[in-house]
């Protein structure tokens, strides 16, 4: 394909992609297939000669659209939101054209760079304390990862190494193998399970606490945890706080966790994923009080900001333990400028890494704060309109506090009566929900997805929910 058969196919799918995202309303939120359904449609194999990319294009519609999932559907209310704005899908256009893999300064200075001042930008917005910034002179710094996935196991294999050559500088004798068999770990059995995850690739053992009745992690439980696990010779390393947990949007209460590990010498990561965006609103700045804290931070502007996957915002107050965890550096990725600017390959999982905050870029600039702002509490108050809904029918309850954009919600009565509710709307296809279950109590969430979802969109949505807790009802009655 050559320059002028790209600017039309370019422009074809641009006017595709704006008319999509115009009706998207009009489309049902989950498909109707059938796992295999493309294989059955599709040729065995790869064609020999090139076709035409007006072909491609019409089978964008007739074989891709059928099985997608419109995550961006005003009825979407599964998950936590994923991310959507045209700056954001236009950056990721130029960051494809300029194609750069920057694992290091030289790989792309401005690939770099850019991504050392966007994550200044996006701590401040937030009011992180300043030694999490690079602009303040001092060790730490952000840097852009995958997922929060990534970047809780990154945290954990930065605490390890930090760990590792303290305990190796008291105690210049003793075996490696035998100080990583003592390592523990901690946080809420709330906390999402990549938490647990990170444990299992880090090596490492995770202990998962209990929660209060709001379901959080207090103090008290990691302090006698910690205080245990050292009586029984076990090397406490490493802790996550929640502020956002997955299931019911719960805040683990962060001040008093980081004072516990301050004084135990433990890496606090705070993963807030989700609500991190709802951060940039001084309102909700209070539910990350004690931020000051924490080794590490992380949470996804892909998630709620406008900025498409993947873009998910790390900082370290001390980059250097985690540069030691991962710093593997061959000739061939030696530079002149090494030590003046930071090279992230040192900084994440993988090598190589995209363009990704040109996003950030475009995002912040063609939004501005205030609207960035706005879009967080305009999608804060849906959330309260349906649970205003909720509450209004004396046959629902609400589960947990309504903070940021999701719904905890349930039928009074069976867990089992619960979740033929939920098949039902499932099956039914107007509006798309998914369930959690907490202390044996199982309850449906409904998520503020979509950039496109409206007020009538949250009438639809409970509209929906109640009348087909009116046939599930129904057929409960005694003789039906």
């Amino acid at each position: 394909m050559e320059t002028k058969q790209f600017k039309e196919f370019a422009k074809e799918m641009v006017d595709y992609i704006g008319n999509y995202l115009d009706n998207i309303r009009d489309r049902p939120v989950l498909p109707n297939v059938k796992p295999g359904y493309l294989r059955e449609l599709l040729p065995e194999s790869a064609p020999e000669q090139p076709e035409k990319w007006q072909d491609v294009m019409a089978d964008v519609e007739r074989l891709i659209m059928p099985g997608v999932t419109h995550w961006h559907s005003p009825r979407f209310h599964a998950y936590f939101p994923t991310a959507n704005s045209y700056p954001a899908i236009v950056a990721d256009m130029l960051s494809g054209a300029i194609a750069c893999i920057g694992f290091s300064w030289i790989a792309s200075p401005a690939c770099t760079e850019l991504e050392v001042v966007m994550l200044d930008w996006l701590g401040k917005m937030l009011e992180l304390p300043p030694e999490f910034l690079a602009s303040s002179g001092g060790k730490g710094g952000g840097v852009i990862q995958g997922t929060a996935s990534e970047a809780t196991l990154v945290a954990l294999l930065g605490a390890k190494a930090r760990v590792l050559r303290k305990t190796r500088q008291e105690n210049p004798d003793v075996n490696e193998n035998d100080i990583v068999s003592k390592l523990v770990g901690y946080a809420s059995s709330q906390a999402h399970s990549s938490v647990e995850r990170a444990g299992l690739l880090g090596g490492v053992k995770l202990r998962l606490l209990p929660t209060d009745a709001n379901n959080r992690m207090r103090a008290d439980a990691l302090h006698d945890a910690i205080r245990s696990d050292r009586q029984q010779g076990l090397i406490p390393f490493y802790a996550v706080a929640t502020l956002g947990t997955t299931s019911s949007c719960a805040f683990d209460p962060l001040e008093e966790l980081g004072v516990v590990c301050n004084q135990e010498g433990v890496w606090l990561h705070v993963d807030a994923a989700y609500a991190g965006s709802a951060f940039i609103c001084p309102e909700y700045r209070y539910l990350m009080a004690g931020i000051e804290h924490a080794d590490s931070f992380n949470f996804n502007p892909h998630k709620w900001m406008l900025v498409n996957f993947d873009c998910s915002a790390m900082w370290l107050k001390d980059p250097n333990d985690v540069v030691s965890a991962f710093n593997v550096d061959p000739l061939y990725l030696k530079h002149d400028q090494q030590g003046s600017a930071p090279d992230y390959r040192h900084w994440q999982i993988p090598l190589g890494r995209r363009f990704r905050a040109l996003k950030l870029w475009f995002v912040f600039r063609l939004y501005g704060i205030a609207n960035l702002q706005a879009h967080i509490r305009r999608q804060i108050a849906l959330a309260h309109e349906f649970e205003d809904h909720v509450k209004s029918d004396s046959r629902f309850e609400i589960y947990g506090e309504v903070t940021m954009g999701l719904v905890c919600f349930r039928l009074k009565g069976s867990n089992e009566l619960n979740e033929t509710l939920l098949r039902r709307i499932n099956g039914h296809g107007v509006i798309h929900l998914v369930p959690s279950k907490i202390h044996d109590t199982y309850f449906l969430r409904l998520a503020i997805c979509s950039r496109f979802t409206e007020s009538h969109d949250i009438k639809l949505s409970w509209n929906e929910v109640r009348s087909l807790a009116d046939e599930v009802l129904a057929e409960e009655r005694p003789g039906n």
